[in-house]
């Protein structure tokens, strides 16, 4: 299977945003904007993210959700604000082809065997956000934008929802977001050693070496948020794409 390559794209409160170590937000534009540069690049899929939906008891935006499904020629993936079977089943109807459950998954971990269960596996990702701890010496998973520490570890947490039914995990390196120096090798390692689902990678992307890493350390797709919306050593706001890998 051909290594994906995705871009994933930041809201808040409807606003396009990128993120430094999951803080610091940073305007970036319209999303209605972004999907349409990304249509012309004929990218594979695009995940979308509402960052602050949870954190701000915030349902989905379905008005601006069906309004982006409607404008992307790709599949999309959603995530952000979700807390129920009914608004998952909202968010296929408003036409996206993938549910990202966060906070959601490890809130009620049943919503991620129901859902499973009710739209088909292949729709359901879990996305974990994931840290060393203070000292350096392990990984441990994070809710509330990387501020509460899960009470499962990596590893426990990786088999536990591949158990309950997700039909692919997202890892997210939170020391490495939005800094462009570079993935987490030995993260996508030890995830991808567990996992027999797929595994995408996100953060630290900044050149096409980085997503080779992840590739070889064996993810199954790179997601990628800076580098598709800066451009320069002075990070001039820039959307783009470009075919990273062999086709």
């Amino acid at each position: 299977m051909r290594h994906r390559v995705i871009p994933f794209l930041s809201l808040i409160s409807g606003d396009l945003v990128k993120t430094v170590k999951f803080k610091s937000p940073n305007y970036i534009g319209d999303p209605i904007n972004a999907i349409r540069i990304f249509n012309a690049k004929e990218v594979d899929e695009l995940v979308i993210q509402d960052i602050r939906a949870t954190i701000n008891k915030m349902t989905p935006n379905f008005e601006l959700i069906r309004d982006m499904a409607s404008e992307a020629f790709m599949p999309l993936a959603y995530g952000g604000g979700i807390s129920s079977l009914d608004e998952i089943e909202r968010l296929f109807k408003s036409g996206v082809e993938k549910v990202s459950l966060n906070s959601a998954a490890l809130i009620n971990p049943k919503i991620v065997e129901m859902a499973s269960k009710n739209f088909g596996a292949q729709s359901v990702v879990v996305a974990l956000d994931v840290k060393k701890n203070m000292f350096g010496e392990n990984y441990s998973v994070y809710l509330k934008s990387g501020k509460r520490r899960y009470r499962l570890s990596l590893d426990d947490a990786l088999r536990f929802f591949e158990d309950q039914g997700a039909g692919e995990i997202v890892i997210s390196a939170i020391s490495h977001d939005g800094v462009m120096s570079g993935v987490d090798s030995d993260l996508i390692e030890r995830c991808s050693k567990i996992l027999s689902v797929p595994l995408v990678y996100v953060g630290g992307v900044g050149c096409r070496q980085d997503i080779e890493n992840s590739m070889q350390a064996g993810s199954s797709g790179t997601g990628v948020g800076s580098m598709f919306v800066y451009k320069g050593p002075r990070k001039g706001v820039l959307i783009s794409y470009s075919n990273l890998i062999d086709r």
